[in-house]
């Protein structure tokens, strides 16, 4: 007996596929219970059209990835964080802080796509972006400490009055 399998069933097929099962398996169990649907013909020619639109949506979603894709492509991104004197980072950068960045820039991504490593310290590190599941984008960023910006401005001026002083003295 042949069925339409409606569901991915162990051991059986997955979805939308036709297979071969015993008669008693498909009219006692399969078909009753909403897994399966007789494969007549007509059955069978709903599924092909069913696949075709489908495949024609995938592709289009596609597409619209790989166009993403292809304007993330010269993007860098800088992470500022809150850091120790010795580099290392309170807390971590997470995929949540780099969708944030990605976001200031027009993409509209969901946090689950980014793909980070788990990072403690400041530095250059590259984050996975899934946007489809064959197009993968990496995107650099550095991180860089809070800290060091605003310390810079602050180190300026004790060095300009120090020679003031030596000068006095």
């Amino acid at each position: 007996m042949l069925v339409i399998l409606k569901e991915d069933i162990a051991n059986l097929g997955f979805k939308d596929e036709i297979v071969e099962v015993k008669p008693g398996y498909g009219r006692n169990f399969l078909i009753p219970r909403g897994l399966a649907v007789i494969a007549s013909e007509s059955a069978q020619k709903v599924l092909a059209e069913n696949q075709r639109q489908r495949a024609h949506k995938l592709a289009k979603i596609k597409a619209d990835a790989e166009a993403v894709a292809t304007k993330m492509e010269g993007v860098k991104l800088t992470i500022v964080a809150k850091t120790s004197s010795t580099g290392t980072i309170f807390g971590s950068v997470t995929n949540i802080q780099i969708a944030e960045e990605l976001e200031k820039l027009g993409f509209e991504l969901n946090r689950k796509m980014i793909h980070v490593a788990n990072i403690k310290e400041i530095g250059h590190y590259i984050a996975k972006v899934r946007l489809h599941k064959d197009v993968t984008v990496e995107v650099p960023f550095t991180v860089e400490s809070e800290t060091a910006t605003i310390a810079a401005p602050a180190e300026e001026a004790p060095v300009a009055e120090v020679p003031a002083e030596t000068t006095e003295a």
